[in-house]
């Protein structure tokens, strides 16, 4: 009996490693990335006058102000004014409010200083993510949340401020480039040892942190057929049980 759940346990084991084998040859298969236009930078023109014109002008009479003239200067004084008023006020909109991201913030977490399960899965909807969707994941990493399913608020201050993000909007608005993060080998070399503190529940284990880093690089490196793979490797006995097992799984 102990023997079957053994053995029941290694298959279970062995078929999550295949699934993370698939999984990163996957992301990388993805098109993440989105083209940026760059910005064109047109060239200054020089202008010089006419020589012509270099003979001195002879003084003209100054001509006192009418009534129009005066209603003029106020109108574009005003204007002046106004358009000040609103360049403030874009301003204002574009810089990140920590006030802003702070009642953003409470909407998920009521009374509490934590955003549980329930105010996820109304953060969730709102920014259009599903819960188990990678992008989630990269902001968690973003905001060093420890706890799966629940960011505190120093996390979200902290976090939301190092992506300039104090609404929903904008959220929505940067996870184009959340999920182009993943693009980069050294990030998502990051966010993948992250994901294994982070996804651990209690203190079970089917594997440790040394064996989890072995299957990133595995996955790297070894084809998804396995046509690649050196049984006389320095890979651990893990990945070399996962080997055989594929290998015979694929002929049946």
């Amino acid at each position: 009996m102990h023997s079957d759940a053994a053995n029941f346990q290694l298959n279970s084991h062995l078929t999550t490693l295949a699934s993370i084998h698939k999984i990163y040859h996957t992301l990388h298969r993805l098109n993440l990335t989105e083209d940026v236009g760059q910005d064109s930078h047109p060239s200054g023109t020089n202008t010089a006058g006419p020589s012509c014109c270099s003979r001195a002008m002879p003084p003209r009479k100054k001509r006192r102000p009418s009534a129009g003239d005066d209603m003029s200067a106020k109108k574009s004084r005003q204007d002046s004014v106004f358009r000040k008023h609103e360049t403030s006020q874009i301003r204002e909109e574009e810089t990140f409010s920590s006030k802003r991201c702070l009642e953003w913030f409470y909407e998920y977490a009521g009374c509490d200083d934590v955003v549980g399960p329930e105010g996820m899965e109304k953060f969730c909807e709102d920014i259009g993510v599903e819960p188990e969707n990678v992008v989630m994941l990269v902001l968690a990493w973003k905001l060093d949340a420890q706890s799966m399913g629940y960011f505190t608020l120093q996390e979200w201050l902290r976090g939301m401020g190092s992506l300039q993000c104090d609404s929903t909007e904008r959220l929505r608005n940067s996870l184009d480039y959340l999920r182009s993060v993943l693009n980069d080998t050294t990030s998502f070399k990051l966010i993948y040892r992250y994901a294994f503190d982070f996804a651990r529940q209690s203190k079970y284990k089917v594997i440790n942190k040394d064996q989890w880093c072995n299957v990133l690089e595995f996955s790297r490196t070894i084809n998804l057929d396995l046509s690649n793979y050196d049984e006389d490797g320095a890979w651990p006995v893990l990945l070399d049980e996962f080997v055989e097992w594929y290998k015979e799984r694929e002929m049946s």
